[in-house]
C-alpha cells in the first residue's frame, strides 16, 4: 500500500516560486512519460484498476539507458490530499515496452509478474480470449526531487494534451503529520495550494483540468 501526500500548487506561478526555495535541496529530476492501457470493454477500470507504463530518465545525466516499469495500482482513494492505492511495479525492458507503445497486444506475451496478476485475478490478457489491450494515450511528467525535512518531496509538472498541472507529493508512513509540515512550510512561503483531489489518471480521463 502506497501513501502519498498531495497537493495541488494552483499556478505556474507558485510552481516556479516552490521550485526555487527547494533548489538547495534539489537531488535530482526526472523525465517520465505513462501511457495507459486497458480492454476494450475497459475491464480494468470497472474495478478501479489501472495498468500502465512508465518510460523515465535522469535530466542532465548520460544513464546506461532509459528505464521501463508496469505497473498495477488497485482501488486509489484521495482524501483531504492524502492518496492510498495499492500498487504492484517491476522493470520491464525498456525497447519492449517502446514497442507496446504502438502495438499493445504485445503486453500479452509479456512474462510480467504484474501481468500475470491481471490474468489470474481478471481471468484474461493472454490472448486465449481475444480481449488484449488497447491503449488509452498517456501524458508526460517532470518530476523533481527534493530532500526537505527530513522527507523526501516530489514536485510534479504533468503536461496533459489539454494543460498542464502541477503538483508536491511526498510518500510517508505519518501522513497527517506530514501534510500538516508542508502545508506550513507552503503557507509561510506565501505559496497558493490546495488539497488535490483527482489523482492524474482521472485528470487524463476527464480531458480537463481540475
Amino acid at each position: 500500500m502506497d501513501v502519498e501526500v498531495k497537493l495541488r500548487l494552483l499556478t505556474a506561478a507558485t510552481y516556479h516560486r516552490l521550485t526555487t526555495v527547494l533548489a538547495p535541496f534539489h537531488l535530482r529530476t526526472l523525465r517520465q512519460h505513462y501511457l495507459f492501457f486497458d480492454t476494450p470493454r475497459n475491464d480494468l477500470s470497472s474495478r478501479d484498476l489501472v495498468l500502465r507504463l512508465r518510460f523515465q530518465s535522469y535530466v542532465g545525466s548520460s544513464p546506461a539507458s532509459p528505464r521501463g516499469v508496469i505497473d498495477l495500482k488497485a482501488k486509489p482513494t484521495l482524501v483531504n490530499g492524502i492518496c492510498r492505492v495499492e500498487k504492484d511495479e517491476e522493470d520491464i525492458d525498456h525497447g519492449f515496452a517502446r514497442e507496446c507503445m504502438v502495438s499493445p497486444w504485445k503486453l500479452c506475451s509479456l512474462e510480467s509478474r504484474v501481468l500475470k496478476r491481471v490474468r489470474r485475478e481478471l481471468g484474461f490478457g493472454d490472448g486465449s480470449d481475444n480481449l488484449g489491450f488497447v491503449c488509452l494515450g498517456g501524458f508526460e511528467n517532470l518530476k523533481s526531487e527534493y530532500e526537505w525535512g527530513g522527507e523526501r518531496l516530489e514536485v510534479d509538472e504533468t503536461m496533459y494534451g489539454f494543460g498542464t498541472c502541477y503538483e508536491i507529493e511526498c510518500e510517508t508512513g505519518e501522513p497527517e503529520r506530514v501534510k500538516t509540515m508542508i502545508e506550513g512550510f507552503l503557507k509561510e512561503q506565501g505559496i497558493e495550494f490546495s488539497d488535490s483531489d483527482s489523482t492524474k489518471f482521472v485528470v487524463f480521463r476527464s480531458g480537463k483540468l481540475p
